[in-house]
């Protein structure tokens, strides 16, 4: 190759390394705007996916900084955890109460109708969440009965006749439960001994426990009235879990029809609940 050949390639290399020069690095001002728009998804990118995921950035980063970590096996191998499978039951939150209410209504209810050798309790059948959605919602706001003055007493017939919702009826009977406790026992209702339970019950149904702002049996029976309903109402509601409070009264529930059965001896049924007709 001569001299001339030489010169020329040497021209061409250095127009090749100016052009990719040229392709790789774009005008300064464009470039500046892109890193700046970079910058800010690249921020506000992990500002959303903290408040998003929580701890789960973190996590992730965790988890890219211990690769060599092998996570400590959990349970038994060969079995699958049950408590992690099985799904949560997000009906069972508080909408009304205090968790410090919830704790004397569970108790009570559970007093009421306890767990023996026939099935649950209401402790086990979520009566107290029955009871907390009712006074969340137009049972505990009156919503549908007549709330104006006059107020006169009424007859056992009539049911109650005054100005007090059934929510604030509660707030009243519950505080006042607990106070009588105290003053009994120096506990608090959900700590005392189930005896203890059942005389502070007695007291109120016997109207032997003096207010001055409700009547403490008229609370009582309405206490008592929810715990039975709370029982057996469909699960919808909140209470009779798993319709376990009418596998117990061998009630079948809702039925869409007993067309196949009514014709023939007494036939025990599996209960099904309105959720079951959604297939239909």
């Amino acid at each position: 190759m001569d001299s001339t050949d030489k010169e020329n390639d040497l021209n061409k290399k250095e127009a090749g390394s100016a052009a990719v020069t040229t392709m790789e690095k774009p005008p300064s001002v464009p470039d500046a705007k892109n890193n700046s728009r970079r910058q800010f998804l690249k921020t506000t990118g992990y500002t959303l996916g903290t408040l998003a995921l929580g701890g789960a950035l973190s996590s992730l980063i965790g988890c890219a900084n211990n690769e060599g970590d092998t996570p400590a096996p959990t349970g038994e191998p060969g079995k699958v955890d049950n408590a992690a499978a099985e799904p949560k039951n997000y009906n069972r939150a508080l909408m009304f109460l205090t968790q410090e209410q919830f704790r004397v209504v569970e108790s009570a209810t559970e007093r009421i109708f306890p767990e023996d050798e026939n099935g649950p309790g209401a402790k086990a059948l979520g009566v107290a969440f029955f009871i907390d959605h009712q006074l969340a919602g137009d049972w505990g706001f009156n919503g549908r009965d007549y709330m104006q003055a006059p107020f006169y007493a009424g007859e056992k017939e009539q049911g109650y006749q005054g100005r007090l919702k059934r929510r604030e009826i509660f707030e009243i009977g519950i505080k006042e439960m607990s106070n009588y406790s105290l003053t009994q026992y120096q506990k608090g209702f959900a700590e005392l001994a189930p005896e203890e339970q059942d005389e502070v019950l007695k007291a109120f149904e016997s109207d032997a426990v003096k207010l001055t702002t409700i009547s403490a049996s008229s609370f009582f029976k309405m206490l008592r009235t929810n715990t039975l309903e709370g029982a057996y109402s469909d699960p919808l509601y909140g209470g009779n879990l798993d319709m376990n409070g009418w596998r117990m009264r061998g009630y079948p529930g809702n039925q869409m029809s007993y067309s196949a059965s009514i014709d023939k001896d007494y036939t025990k049924m599996d209960p099904i609940s309105l959720q079951d007709h959604m297939a239909h």
